[in-house]
């Protein structure tokens, strides 16, 4: 095969190829193989015409749409590794010429992937993470806990912020009830900011059937349309004011939060501990966000084809439905949990969609110019790996990723490590 490229613009060219007379004629008799079967021709049974009078009743090119379309990818394949090239789209093919006894002559538009000028991607400096977990951090977390571990109990002093007080309320404009301004019987958290501003604040100091009234005016981007901004009044009778009882910092209550430890000193170590490793993942990851997108912004791509953020979009699309779908929600059921539409997603998408496939196309840039080759010990390991995050066989996973894409995905991973374990922080 004789392909010749033509480079058109930054990114789009055209692909000239032929496919050879010798492959024609294997194809048309493969063609005419596999329609003979359905034809019935006066004098013949059916499927056993011949082909000299099939070529005579119908003409030989009755066979030609069919057998392009049989050889056509092939010979495109074959075509784009013989240019050197390496599309990021479907092609627009023309066919210039399907000539009986002569090779055919195929035209392709093709949009290539672009060319990337690498910049600096080691040793990049990014900014100091601060990883130490301070005894002072570990004991702000068990208070967290204590909160979390909290009783409500009556009191029959008056309410103050940190209370929750039990209530029924009806709210009023120009003395009319309002809809949807009305509740009974709700527990209400001072100081959460649950309800609108100014309300809250009314009810520090009121005691058990008390009945007081509350006057507010609704925030302007309120959702209702007609309170928007209105001024308004709630009449509020209280029946109960309780306050949080903290339970004792002791060894009790370590056995309470963690059933894994007998003291109060075991749970402090073991929370120092995660949360140490918790701190020291946030930190990588962030070092490796700041480094990737240094390493990203310091190179250069000149033109980036609009198809490629446009299959990036519908790929983390694919992504996160898939992932939905692991959760037992369907695309439809998450939309309408939501109240969003496939549009909202799509546009949600957009929004890094073009710094992910930079991202994509430096990282593999990086990968030819180190020349990472992941080794087939490698390629097991990521089997065995995706196997046990999906909870899948691993011949599942063999049967959904070819060892080209796995392959890729490791050179990328490679990548990603040599990016950020060079990177200083500073």
């Amino acid at each position: 095969m004789t392909a010749n490229w033509e480079k058109k613009g930054t990114n789009d060219g055209v692909l000239t190829f032929e496919i050879s007379e010798e492959t024609i004629k294997k194809g048309l008799d493969k063609t005419f193989n596999r329609v003979k079967g359905s034809l019935n021709v006066p004098g013949f049974r059916k499927g056993k015409v011949p082909r000299n009078v099939f070529n005579r009743m119908y003409g030989e090119a009755a066979l030609y749409e069919d057998t392009l379309n049989d050889l056509l990818p092939t010979a495109y394949e074959q075509a784009i590794k013989e240019a050197g090239i390496e599309p990021v789209a479907q092609p627009e093919i023309d066919v210039k010429s399907m000539e009986k006894g002569q090779a055919w002559e195929i035209e392709a538009k093709v949009t290539v992937k672009p060319e990337v000028q690498l910049g600096e991607y080691k040793g990049l400096e990014v900014e100091k993470q601060e990883r130490e977990v301070t005894d002072a951090d570990v004991e702000e977390n068990l208070e967290n806990k204590r909160q979390q571990h909290a009783e409500l109990v009556l009191k029959e002093e008056p309410a103050k912020e940190g209370d929750t007080v039990v209530i029924d309320f009806e709210g009023f404009k120009d003395g009319e009830a309002f809809e949807g301004g009305k509740g009974e019987n709700y527990s209400l958290e001072l100081g959460s900011n649950s309800f609108i501003p100014g309300f809250e604040e009314q009810l520090v100091g009121v005691k058990a059937d008390d009945e007081v009234e509350v006057n507010v005016t609704f925030p302007e981007d309120y959702q209702a349309e007609d309170l928007k901004g209105q001024e308004a009044v709630f009449k509020v009778k209280v029946y109960e004011v309780k306050e949080k009882e903290l339970p004792e910092l002791d060894d009790e209550f370590a056995k309470d939060v963690d059933d894994e430890v007998e003291t109060l000193d075991e749970l402090k170590e073991k929370l120092k501990k995660q949360m140490t490793e918790a701190k020291n993942a946030s930190a990588d990851e962030a070092i490796e966000e700041m480094a990737i997108r240094k390493a990203v912004d310091n190179a250069t791509i000149e033109d980036l084809p609009w198809v490629m953020v446009h299959d990036e979009v519908h790929r983390q699309m694919d992504a996160f439905l898939n992932n939905m779908q692991q959760q037992g929600i369907s695309p439809e059921m998450y939309y309408q949990i939501t109240g969003t539409t496939e549009e909202d997603l799509h546009k949600q998408m957009e929004k890094d969609a073009d710094f992910r496939t930079r991202t994509n196309l430096v990282l593999e840039a990086i990968v030819e110019k180190e020349a990472f080759e992941p080794t087939e010990e490698e390629v097991e390991n990521e089997v065995k790996t995706l196997a046990e995050d999906y909870g899948m066989e691993e011949s599942v996973v063999r049967n959904a990723l070819t060892p080209d894409m796995l392959k890729h995905d490791i050179s990328l991973k490679k990548a990603i490590d040599l990016i950020t374990s060079t990177a200083v922080e500073k």
